[in-house]
């Protein structure tokens, strides 16, 4: 099957799956915010539970890499080198 085909069939497919799953993720936010305002614990629960989010560790943004990655370039250069003659 070549690559470089691309049929309006799998154009099509990937726009339903997408299509699907934005569908399928609204819907179940939809109903625990629902079920949190149903029930008052629940709410506390839901509340409790996003904060944890914020435990998993963010990357850094990948031109601070590769500014200090410049950085230490050049003191590896300027500690190996020897002094231009001059």
């Amino acid at each position: 099957m070549d690559t470089d085909s691309f049929t309006l069939f799998d154009l099509l497919m990937r726009v339903a799956l997408l299509f699907t799953l934005v569908v399928t993720c609204l819907w179940c936010l939809i109903r625990i915010v629902r079920w949190a305002k149903g029930m008052p614990k629940a709410a506390y629960l839901v509340m409790a539970i996003f904060p944890l989010l914020s435990l998993f560790p963010i990357p850094p943004p990948v031109f601070k890499n590769v500014a200090k990655a410049k950085q230490e370039q050049r003191k590896r250069k300027e500690d190996q080198g020897d002094p231009p003659d001059c």
